[in-house]
C-alpha cells in the first residue's frame, strides 16, 4: 500500500490529534485516582469520581487509543521496509507497547474504584501519573531525533 502525499499527511495529522487526546487522558486519569483515594467509598465525592473516571475512559481514552494505534499502523505499513530495522523505531514501539500496558492498568484500576475495592495509595497513583509522561518523552525523542 502506498498512500498519496495528501492522504499520508491526513493520516499523520489524525494520528497526532488522537495521540494528544490519548496522552491527555493518560495524564489525567491517574490524577483523578490520587484524589479518589481520599474519598470515602460510597460517598457523593467517590460516586462523582467514578462517573468522571468512567466517562474519561470510555469517552476519550479508549477511542483515542484505538485511533492512535490504527493511524500509527497505517503509517508504519506505508513506510519503507528499512524503518522496521531502525533501532529508534524498535525503541519507539517498545515505549508504545508500554503505553498500551499503562492504558490497560488504568482500566483495571478504574474498575477497582468502581467496585470500591481499590488497594493502592495516593502515592502509588502519583508515581503512576508520571509513567505516561516519561514514555511520551521517549516516543517523541525517538521519532524526532532518531538517535540510532
Amino acid at each position: 500500500m502506498e498512500l498519496s502525499g495528501d492522504a499520508y499527511l491526513w493520516i499523520k495529522g489524525l494520528h497526532v490529534i488522537s495521540v494528544i487526546a490519548w496522552m491527555a487522558g493518560l495524564l489525567y486519569l491517574p490524577r483523578l485516582y490520587v484524589y479518589h483515594v481520599d474519598a470515602e467509598p460510597g460517598s457523593d465525592k467517590s460516586e462523582t469520581f467514578k462517573i468522571m473516571e468512567r466517562r474519561l475512559m470510555r469517552g476519550i481514552l479508549n477511542p483515542s487509543m484505538m485511533a492512535s494505534v490504527i493511524f500509527g499502523l497505517i503509517m508504519a505499513y506505508d513506510s519503507s521496509p528499512a524503518i522496521w530495522q531502525a533501532g529508534w523505531f524498535h525503541a519507539k514501539l517498545t515505549a508504545v507497547i508500554a503505553m498500551l500496558v499503562m492504558h490497560v492498568f488504568c482500566g483495571k484500576w478504574r474498575r477497582a474504584f468502581a467496585e470500591d475495592r481499590n488497594t493502592h495509595s495516593g502515592r502509588f497513583y502519583r508515581i503512576m501519573n508520571e509513567v505516561p509522561a516519561v514514555l511520551m518523552v521517549v516516543i517523541v525523542l525517538m521519532v524526532i531525533v532518531q538517535p540510532f
